[in-house]
């Protein structure tokens, strides 16, 4: 597995994935609730993360709407779908938990589909901060409220 850092004008990313693709997105941030621990046998390899290093800087920079990286998410088939459905929500726009759940066939799935948007390992490619409450506000994030507030914003202008 290897591993890269960087910053960005919005925060630092860390990068972590192997030739089957990228596994894992990190965003430092001060209300952040996800830590992450550098493994040992991780090597850090920034010339393996050239072109994903380059795409977030550009989209962090507001220069790219769009990503196109070999991605290889750990998770249950039921969160792969959801990634999968939040893959489909363009960027600069919003949309509920609930019209996420109607998408994937499970109009009831609302708090499932929270869950699983919660444990997204690939924040800004699968664009998590996307979905908000039905009422259109802002919920939780698992790199804080102040950082999903910039990268909203970051799409907004």
């Amino acid at each position: 597995m290897y591993y890269t850092r960087f910053e960005t004008d919005i925060c630092e990313v860390i990068l972590i994935g192997d030739e089957s693709g990228l596994k894992r997105i990190h965003l430092v941030a001060e209300d952040s609730n996800r830590d992450l621990e550098i493994k040992e046998e991780w090597l850090l390899n920034d010339d393996f993360f050239k072109e994903a290093r380059c795409q977030l800087k550009a989209y962090f920079e507001g220069k790219r709407k769009t990503f196109d990286l070999k991605l290889n998410p750990d998770g249950t088939d039921f969160q792969k779908k959801v990634w999968q459905a939040l893959g489909n929500i363009d960027y600069g726009q919003t949309v509920s938990y609930k019209d996420i759940a109607i998408e994937i066939g499970n109009e009831k799935a609302s708090r499932a589909v929270g869950m699983a948007n919660g444990k997204n390992p690939l924040p800004i490619v699968i664009p998590c901060h996307r979905v908000v409450g039905s009422n259109g506000k802002l919920t939780g994030y698992a790199f804080g409220m102040t950082l999903k507030e910039k990268i909203i914003s970051l799409e907004k202008h």
